[in-house]
């Protein structure tokens, strides 16, 4: 019975594309999630600044955001696959280039401000097309809510083993290093998609070729449904006031509880391990109704974790509370991501799932900006209470409007033949 509920839970590997993407892709995420950790640290080694932490992760990734919503148009016309081969290569120059001005000794905010924004516009085009991509190397459809949470327990494994090791990696040997790894690990993601055979032909939009036109049309179809809208608002409020827990780790980590990297490394590797609990979770789950309580309920679970994690000022209190934290906030982003895959239609796939990037990418650093500059004022502990309490009130109204979900969703379920 366990071998069978294991096989269950990790079917969607039985797919020989989707085993190279996954396993190619989870060693270079583990160079992604030392290299965020290495920055974060090495910019509040720097400045030892709440405000500056929140100005470089929002200048980061804007100029990004404004790209992700002409990047899904774009995605649905151009070859997905090509798109993440070109937007590897890129990612790994620009890791070679911050190790570079680590391990020499003349690395500035001024640089990592300049390479972080490379980076996030690289992001607007590589984020949409690898959500859009799964559903071309998954065969079997009834796979792909198992694909994608197994994607986001990958996400989840490499956000525990990353930061890990570079808490680690910069108290013993500095920053360069988990740059120069997750500059080499993207050899693992190459060469897993030049070994891809892909047979099914990606569903090419008809649209015209005016990109404001498809943007537009790519904005009207999400707007008219009704489920993909309630859960991206949703996801839109979490990440505005819950994601830049992350870019403000280290202050709570240096100055609630008195600790240093090992404290940070420590901190995101159990907030990393709720999440991959969660995900796990997710994939266990053998039908996608049901999912949207998923939603409701860890939203829920995120918002009263980070409330008590703002009144905290104990290491042991403080890691559990990260563990729930991480468990509630991923569960939920999963399962939307689960929900919006499974609705949307194939020849708008690429707008929908660049809007859904915009819902947690694009927001993200908005929130960032906003909470460094409120913890210089309050200090990180309100901030953390504040942004708790607005996640809450946000739950609490996606729960109260499930009726209503299900009412314009179990039609759509029912045509796809779900249930």
């Amino acid at each position: 019975m366990l071998l069978l509920d294991i096989r269950q839970t990790f079917r969607a590997l039985r797919h020989r594309n989707y085993r190279l993407f996954y396993f190619g892709h989870g060693l270079s995420l583990i160079g992604t999630w030392m290299q965020r950790t290495a920055t974060i640290w090495l910019v509040y080694r720097l400045t030892q600044s709440p405000e500056i932490l929140g100005n470089v992760d929002f200048t980061g990734q804007i100029a990004g955001v404004v790209l992700i919503p002409v990047a899904g148009v774009l995605l649905d016309r151009w070859n997905r696959y090509r798109v993440i081969l070109w937007t590897q290569v890129l990612s790994m120059v620009q890791a070679l280039t911050l190790a570079a001005l680590v391990f020499a000794g003349t690395v500035a905010v001024w640089h990592i401000v300049i390479l972080n924004t490379m980076l996030g516009m690289i992001n607007s085009f590589d984020m949409p097309a690898r959500q859009s991509f799964i559903s071309q190397i998954v065969e079997d459809k009834e796979d792909l809510a198992n694909a994608i949470a197994l994607n986001s327990a990958m996400f989840n494994g490499a956000r525990i083993i990353g930061p890990s090791i570079a808490g680690l990696a910069i108290a013993a040997f500095g920053e360069g290093l988990c740059y120069l790894f997750n500059g080499l690990s993207y050899i693992a993601i190459l060469g897993a998609l030049l070994a891809l055979k892909l047979t099914g032909q990606q569903t090419v939009s008809v649209t015209s070729a005016n990109i404001l036109w498809g943007l537009k049309e790519g904005c009207t179809y999400t707007y008219h449904c009704l489920p993909i809208r309630m859960v991206l608002l949703l996801l839109a409020l979490t990440s505005l006031v819950g994601f830049p827990v992350m870019p403000l780790m280290p202050l709570f980590a240096g100055q609630v509880l008195g600790g240093g990297p090992e404290t940070l490394g420590w901190l995101m590797a159990v907030f990393g391990l709720g999440a991959l609990i969660g995900t796990i979770c997710l994939a266990a789950r053998k039908t996608i109704v049901g999912i949207e309580k998923v939603i409701a309920i860890n939203s829920v679970l995120f918002a009263v974790g980070l409330i008590t994690f703002s009144l905290s000022d104990a290491l042991w209190l403080s890691l559990p509370v990260a563990f729930l934290m991480g468990f509630g906030l991923i569960a939920q982003m999963a399962s939307t991501n689960t929900i919006i895959q499974t609705l949307v239609d194939e020849d708008k796939r690429g707008r929908v799932m660049s809007l859904y990037v915009l819902s947690f990418g694009g927001i993200t650093p908005i929130g960032s900006l906003l909470a460094g500059h409120a913890a210089g004022i309050i200090g990180t502990p309100a901030t953390f209470f504040i942004s708790g309490l607005l996640a809450l009130a946000g739950g609490i109204v996606f729960a109260w409007k499930l009726p209503l979900w299900r009412l314009a969703a179990h039609p759509v379920y029912r045509k796809k033949g779900l249930i």
